[in-house]
């Protein structure tokens, strides 16, 4: 793609950034080339503009390693080894790495972000598809994903964390904001957020369940450990938790708040060490009727829908 001055200008540029572009390139140039030079010359908010305003390419770039202030690619970017920059990586499609993926400021990808070791961004991760990661995925912002987030190990955000999809880990999760999932949870460890935690489907942890203000499930819930929240815990279905289930002063456990009430004894059934003092709805069941096979809302009961939970990554 060539970029010319009438083209630039009619995406209403800074006046920094367009008198650059007539100096150093004569009001033309190729997209990518125009991209590359910014980046050198230290405008890397200047090339994450235009690639806002002229969008993807489907070039590819190879490399086996890069390490850098900063990347700005409008295609798809393939790294053999790692990715380790100063500031911005970011792609306008896909971003692949046989290695890890740190920067200091911004990761972000209009599609996928795949990497065989650690994604840790000092700032924003945003992807319009998946995020995935052999080890550990670390935002020390935002997390924003329109696909699936994996990882093997622990996922972290300093700020609230958005998926559109899944959300598993194999160890912990855990944000300083808010959990928002458009689909289902599943870890090895721990779920905990400072803010409030949202499935849209269910959510299991190999541990506890922890949040500072709403949980919510629109299935069900199980839990390693306990389920505490400091607000309500509400759940479409089932709630089991192998310690205790406690919702925040002043607020109450609502179990199958999404079935009719003849099917309760089957779809809503809550099971903890001891009975939830602020238990509004649900079949309470107890652990002891759980290990003698009247099961709470586990793999082998309508309530739990197996199919919400694909296997970790």
């Amino acid at each position: 793609m060539q970029l010319t001055k009438k083209f630039v200008k009619a995406k209403n540029p800074c006046a920094g950034g367009y008198k650059w572009f007539i100096r150093d390139h004569n009001g033309q140039g190729d997209y990518q080339a125009v991209l590359d030079a910014l980046v050198a010359d230290g405008r890397v908010s200047d090339a994450c503009w235009l690639l806002d305003q002229f969008g993807p390419t489907d070039a590819v770039l190879k490399l086996d390693a890069v390490d850098a202030n900063a990347i700005v690619f409008a295609g798809t970017l393939e790294v053999r080894m790692g990715i380790n920059v100063d500031s911005v990586v970011r792609a306008g499609r896909s971003i692949f790495t046989g290695g890890g993926i740190r920067a200091g400021e911004t990761i972000m990808a209009g599609e996928n972000i795949t990497a065989a070791a650690t994604i840790a961004s000092g700032g924003n991760l945003r992807a319009g598809g998946d995020i995935s990661a052999d080890w550990g995925i670390d935002a020390a912002t935002r997390l924003d994903c329109a696909g699936n987030v994996r990882a093997k190990w622990d996922i972290c955000a300093g700020q609230d964390l958005a998926v559109t999809g899944h959300l598993h880990a194999g160890q912990d999760v855990q944000t300083q904001g808010a959990i928002k999932c458009g689909q289902g949870i599943k870890t090895g460890g721990d779920v905990r957020a400072d803010k409030e935690i949202n499935a849209a489907c269910g959510i299991q942890a190999g541990g506890d369940i922890q949040c500072g203000d709403h949980l919510a499930s629109g299935w069900g819930m199980i839990a390693g450990g306990d389920i505490r929240a400091d607000g309500s815990i509400r759940a479409g279905e089932g709630v089991q938790a192998e310690g205790t289930i406690q919702a925040g002063d002043g607020h109450g456990v609502y179990a199958g708040l999404s079935v009719r009430l003849d099917a309760w004894p089957v779809c809503a059934r809550v099971s903890a060490r001891t009975r939830p003092a602020q238990l509004v709805s649900g079949h309470w069941v107890g652990q002891d009727a759980a290990e003698d096979g009247d099961a709470a809302p586990g793999a082998t009961q309508p309530s739990w829908h197996p199919k919400a939970y694909p296997a970790l990554v």
